[in-house]
């Protein structure tokens, strides 16, 4: 249910204390500022700073580029030092409310509550997703190929970490804000994911028999430094996950870059940006059909070049959200039309259109297909979140929703740990059913460690870092 606030109503307040996003982990970070297809899945950590939809043809690409590129200017430099690398407490995240068509919507400032509860619903998905795998649920006709592609969870959280981190950037090119120094970034990004992260690895590779086993040097250098995706054989059990934090990692450190690449479009010339990425994203589609030599037990699908269509899904929204195009913010104050839209990408990516089933590898046309699936996906279930936040979303602010955004960096890092110990210690054999409880044994038991992670670790060195930076 989504209610547009009056005039005179004030700003919805960040919902619950500490609710900085944690970033995408990724993948998942903090939205005044996460995480994250294949046998395993992340969810992006929330951002403490969390596709373009793909045209139909190339003229319809070109029309919309063009009609981007011609859209004025936003006039509200309201919300300048927008700080993306953590969740800003104090929030005004008011549009002109009821604004004609032709008014200048009044830049997001700070925290957006729904985007918290976008996040813990992606969580949640890529969870089910690996409980479905393992318990066998994918094999049952008709919905084990939907309940394997809530994998589409990380197109969510890489399109948060896009849209978070790259907002600052956005508003600095129209002089809306300042974005922040390298270091400092830098700085955010890794007290954000390290920590954390580091703390599971410890303990997954010391005290899961199954992958203490097979933790050699090799394995545990790979996974305290994030680069397994590149290094044979070293996603073990209770990680495998983890893939998906590595990408998340990998663009972190490319969107510095980014921002230099584009730094020339600033002023008259920034409202080229739209247009740009829109080429970026979908030339980075085209990723699989290039023939990249691998070794063995290495897939370059799962390199970072293969995912931009799906943070530049979120770069692309962070430009959206300071221009006043008249037609888009009314099509986003019909949210359910854009959730629809996202429905039917999932279904669509459940079939044959969006790879073969299971975890064979299908033919690269498929692999575009599913890209370009997850980039709409992302796009539109986050578009009427961050173009009109003056319209509240009550369920996605919820208490509930709040807790969940909070804690999903939590949940994504430890619930495969979770869901290897629940087969033997329930007596449950995988692969033979019980989808239902396993999925409900493993969140009831992910979420406490999540909130400990949050309240122990991740809160604490996210303050500390600010104090530095």
């Amino acid at each position: 249910m989504t209610t547009t606030l009056h005039p005179s109503s004030e700003p919805p307040r960040p919902v619950g204390e500490g609710t900085e996003s944690a970033e995408v982990a990724g993948a998942i970070e903090s939205n005044s500022a996460p995480a994250g297809a294949g046998a395993d899945i992340s969810a992006p950590p929330r951002d403490d700073s969390t596709e373009a939809t793909t045209a139909s043809d190339t003229g319809s690409m070109a029309a919309t580029s063009s009609a981007f590129a011609m859209a004025p200017r936003h006039g509200d430099a309201a919300a300048s030092g927008i700080e993306r690398d953590a969740v800003e407490r104090a929030a005004n995240v008011a549009s002109e409310p009821g604004a004609a068509s032709t008014e200048f919507p009044r830049r997001p400032a700070g925290f957006l509550p729904a985007l918290e509860g976008m996040r813990g619903m992606a969580a949640l998905g890529v969870v089910v997703t690996h409980v479905a795998f393992q318990t066998g649920a994918t094999s049952l006709p008709m919905v084990g190929r939907v309940l394997e592609r809530f994998d589409m969870a990380v197109a969510v959280f890489f399109a948060l970490s896009g849209f978070l981190l790259w907002r600052p950037h956005a508003a600095a090119a129209r002089g809306l804000g300042t974005a922040p120094t390298a270091g400092r970034y830098l700085l955010h990004r890794a007290a954000r994911i390290l920590p954390a992260y580091w703390a599971v690895v410890c303990a997954v590779l010391i005290l899961l028999p199954t992958a203490a086993s097979t933790a050699g040097f090799r394995v545990w250098l790979a996974n305290l430094g994030l680069v397994q995706v590149f290094v044979p054989l070293t996603l073990t059990d209770g990680l495998t996950q983890m893939w998906s934090l590595s990408v998340e990692m990998a663009f972190y450190l490319l969107l510095p870059l980014l921002a230099v690449a584009v730094a020339w479009l600033r002023g008259d010339r920034a409202r080229w940006r739209v247009p740009v990425l829109l080429a970026f994203g979908t030339l980075c589609l085209t990723w699989n059909l290039i023939p990249v030599p691998t070794p063995d037990a290495i897939n370059s699908d799962n390199w970072l070049p293969g995912y931009l269509p799906w943070f530049a899904a979120g770069m692309l929204l962070a430009e959206l959200s300071d221009l006043a195009v008249p037609r888009l913010r009314r099509l986003a104050g019909n949210p359910w039309i854009l959730w629809t839209i996202a429905l039917v990408a999932l279904l669509l990516s459940a079939t044959d259109l969006g790879g073969l089933p299971g975890l064979t590898r299908g033919a690269p046309w498929q692999y575009v297909l599913k890209m370009a699936f997850g980039a709409i996906i992302g796009f539109t279930l986050l578009a009427p979140l961050v173009l009109r936040p003056d319209i509240r979303h009550r369920w996605l602010e919820s208490r509930t929703a709040a807790m969940l955004g909070r804690w999903s960096y939590g949940v994504f890092l430890w619930h495969l740990a979770v869901l290897s110990i629940v087969f033997p210690v329930f007596a449950i054999v995988p692969f033979s059913g019980d989808f239902p409880q396993v999925l409900a044994l493993t969140i009831a038991l992910t979420l406490p460690l999540a909130a400990a992670s949050y309240a122990l670790i991740e809160e604490p060195v996210r303050r500390w870092a600010r104090r530095f930076g």
